[in-house]
């Protein structure tokens, strides 16, 4: 993807993109609205977009153009590689004193029909049926369940820690360490420091939503507020902790509280470093109170992922979570400013039970598959980015040869026609 010849650059498209559009669909261009060029010029120039920039290039007309752009980002910090790992999602309990409204995953109360909690070992077991596996990472996130010791989730590291010492355990979600610091009676650090001894590795980004405080009463108005949430993370930072971060979209928030929530977690990072990842997360509508609300379409997916990039210069990495917008929209993102596309997850509930409509897990072959089709290089990552295996393009038995081999470094470029 980064021969040029593969496709039109954002340079050739920003005169395009800027251009009069005729007929009667094409969108009004309303009066002080920033041009694309100047935006990519100020991308290409290095320099850190604010909210009006951000806004714009949601409200841009040309999706193509944005995409490009938000490649040339992202080829400039990894050229065609696209990382993946091979990992495994334990959600050790749903059940949840939070009501958000938009969550599908969590009862409130034990006896609730499909509450459920493991024990530590059945927790172990999971890790026990996969000892085969080449796995790396396991992640744990759980409900804010009001009965269980805080041993419960020092245990759970524990017993898998025990069992293989190799793994990184990136648990506990920024709402999950608050819930622990208020139930339990111990500060943020507290938490962190008696989970980092029992072998918490680094922390996911889930829970932040969106930070507006409109946006929250609305959503998920008694857990963890944004500067909570962002607070954990800071706490997280400073004690040499890596952590991901994320964005709900697709629910009642505007375009402007997307891009304020994007600067806000840009703020905390020029501040700390500590975010390896920004993960957009698209809304599912089934089986949760916002269910006549639409969800997210393709190509508000694709802008997503592209302004991410746009805005977010100093996080390293975009992930398209495949679980939550599909293998195939996935795929697409890797030329949207995505460079990240999750692992192989295997056991996935939250946003299957919000009625996802995606495989419960993919084969490190299947990921090494759309990966090479969409023209990339598939990278094996462990959970801090460190370089486990580069694709060299060889055929795999894994794969079949027509998948496999035209795409691979051995045959050059596939070529795609660019229509104007």
């Amino acid at each position: 993807m980064s021969d040029p010849a593969a496709r039109p650059s954002a340079a050739d498209l920003d005169a395009r993109a800027d251009a009069p559009q005729a007929g009667p669909s094409a969108p009004a261009v309303h009066a002080g609205e920033r041009s694309f060029a100047a935006i990519a010029a100020k991308v290409r120039a290095g320099e850190p977009l604010d909210r009006d920039d951000g806004v714009a290039l949601y409200r841009h007309r040309d999706l193509l153009a944005l995409g490009a752009l938000a490649n040339e980002v992202r080829e400039r910090l990894h050229g065609d590689r696209t990382y993946f790992n091979v990992n495994l999602h334990i959600n050790p309990t749903n059940v949840c004193e939070a009501d958000c409204k938009f969550c599908s995953f969590a009862r409130l109360t034990p006896d609730m029909p499909q509450a459920y909690t493991m024990t530590v070992e059945q927790v172990r077991q999971k890790l026990i049926e996969r000892a085969h596996q080449p796995i790396t990472e396991v992640h744990l996130v759980n409900g804010l369940h009001p009965g269980v010791p805080f041993s419960y989730y020092t245990d759970i590291l524990r017993g898998l820690k025990d069992l293989r010492p190799d793994v990184h355990l990136k648990a506990y979600t920024a709402v999950e360490i608050h819930y622990f610091a208020e139930k339990y009676g111990m500060t943020y650090e507290q938490v962190l420091r008696a989970l980092i001894e029992a072998g918490l590795g680094s922390m996911p980004g889930g829970g932040a939503e969106i930070f507006a405080d409109r946006v929250r009463r609305k959503i998920c108005r008694d857990k963890a507020d944004a500067q909570q949430w962002l607070e954990v993370h800071r706490t997280a930072h400073r004690l040499g902790l890596r952590t991901n971060c994320t964005m709900l979209y697709g629910t009642v928030e505007t375009l402007e509280e997307r891009v304020e929530h994007m600067l806000a977690l840009r703020e905390l990072q020029a501040e700390t470093g500590g975010f390896q990842t920004f993960i957009p997360l698209a809304f599912h509508n089934e089986h949760n109170d916002f269910r006549k609300l639409p969800e997210p379409t393709g190509v508000d997916d694709l802008r997503t992922y592209a302004v991410g990039r746009l805005m977010l210069h100093n996080i390293p990495h975009i992930k398209a979570y495949w679980v939550m917008i599909g293998v195939k929209t996935a795929q697409i993102a890797l030329s949207f400013g995505v460079d990240d596309v999750d692992g192989t997850v295997q056991e996935e509930k939250i946003y299957h039970m919000a009625g996802a409509d995606t495989p419960m897990a993919l084969a490190r072959a299947e990921l090494v598959r759309l990966i090479r089709e969409a023209g990339r290089v598939a990278v094996e990552r462990d959970t801090l980015y460190g370089v486990r295996w580069v694709d060299d393009g060889a055929p795999l038995p894994e794969i079949r040869m027509d998948a496999s081999v035209p795409f691979s470094g051995h045959a050059g470029r596939v070529q795609l026609p660019v229509v104007s």
